[in-house]
């Protein structure tokens, strides 16, 4: 089943041409290799070499993921995929912007996070002015009932306009921003005296997403914790295996026999196939699942897709003999499943269950695990889930 081709549309699409066409500009390739315009061909063949990037990051155990310390890997990586997260962000890795703002006390070119937190103190705001206006409004009409006996409509002025503010009429009286978002308090004379800033924000990269890079793409090179030398492509391959087998470093050789339940295998299988299909794929761990599926990213709409991966043995006594618990292996309530897409659902997402096939070491020699050729062997099918509302879905 193919998820590649949408109807439905995002409110959050629609937005002014300028600023529309900046973001596209901003996010204009979609991976971050860039295969320039074809310029010379020889006998069909395209001479032209696509341009690779070739980051770097440093491999942590303790996190499962790997660091981008370097400002411009960080912001390539994100501006061309959206990999990873900043560490001291929500996604985008904005610190070093969001404090410069502060400092500089200007409210223009507000990063995607102050933008955010101005819109939740707004709406605070509106919550609490409606709340005194409705109190108003019972009181007058009470107060007219006790003395005049007589019973007016409450939120509603003599001339017919309304008291009570709606969400469409009211209008913040100033821009509230939070505490910690408030621009510093800095004399003008002692501006040029202040120190830089030094970008302490890193990106975070998950270890499906960095092998990805690793292997997929060839554009990301993985530095050891402790030695800060780079692994080879089997290195990788060992190490992100190693890192879900209980130790105090994973090591790049493999400590124990390598099995196809590995839940690194597990979950970059569903990963990569996502990604082979289009799709910008993010943690859903906010909305209770595995993955979210985005059609360009998250500066464009909103989420379409949430992902719940559920592992399937093909052979029972796998599962039986694994020193692995993995997630949603075992069958799951229909209480749970009934929660999670309640809470997709209101936040309109379309709840797909991905179920990868683990194939049996009877059938597969675990011989093929020691390189990502083992990956032709998994299968993924997909079940969408809707939830069904009888006010919307009378026809």
């Amino acid at each position: 089943m193919s998820l590649i081709n949408q109807t439905s549309h995002s409110k959050a699409s629609f937005k002014p041409s300028s600023r529309r066409a900046e973001t596209s500009r901003i996010y204009a390739h979609p991976l971050p290799i860039i295969f320039p315009e074809l310029t010379y061909k020889f006998l069909g063949l395209s001479l032209t070499r696509p341009l690779n990037p070739h980051c770097t990051a440093l491999f942590d155990p303790l996190t499962r993921s790997a660091w981008v310390s370097n400002s411009g890997d960080a912001t390539l990586l994100w501006q061309r995929g959206f990999f990873g997260k900043g560490d001291l962000s929500r996604s985008e890795p904005s610190w070093l912007a969001r404090q410069i703002n502060a400092r500089k006390m200007k409210g223009k070119g507000l990063t995607s996070e102050e933008i955010t937190a101005k819109r939740r103190a707004e709406r605070k705001q509106f919550k609490l002015d409606r709340a005194k206006a409705i109190a108003a409004a019972a009181a007058e009409a009470e107060t007219v009932f006790n003395e005049q006996g007589r019973v007016i409509a409450p939120g509603i002025a003599s001339d017919g306009t309304r008291i009570i503010p709606s969400a469409a009429t009211w209008k913040p009286t100033s821009a509230p921003m939070p505490s910690e978002q408030s621009p510093l308090d800095i004399a003008p004379d002692e501006e040029e005296e202040i120190e830089p800033i030094q970008d302490l924000e890193h990106l975070q990269l998950s270890l499906q997403e960095a092998f990805f890079l690793v292997w997929a793409l060839d554009c990301l090179t993985i530095l050891h914790p402790k030695t800060n030398t780079s692994f080879t492509l089997a290195e990788v391959w060992n190490t992100f295996q190693n890192a879900y087998i209980p130790s105090s470093v994973p090591q790049p050789n493999p400590s124990s026999p390598p099995r196809f339940d590995n839940p690194f295998l597990v979950s970059y299988v569903a990963y990569h196939h996502y990604r082979s299909l289009g799709w910008v794929v993010k943690s859903g761990i906010k909305f209770c699942v595995d993955y979210l599926l985005y059609k360009r990213g998250p500066v464009f709409q909103h989420a379409e897709f949430a992902i719940v991966v559920i592992p399937v043995y093909e052979d029972p006594e796998d599962q039986a003999n694994s020193p692995f618990k993995l997630q949603n292996a075992e069958p799951f309530t229909w209480s749970w499943l009934s929660t999670i897409n309640r809470v997709n659902s209101q936040v309109q997402k379309t709840l797909i269950l991905s179920y990868i096939t683990i194939p049996a070491e009877s059938r597969v020699s675990p011989k093929v695990l020691s390189s990502p050729a083992c990956f032709a062997h998994y299968s993924v099918r997909e079940v969408v889930l809707r939830r069904f509302i009888p006010a919307r879905m009378r026809d």
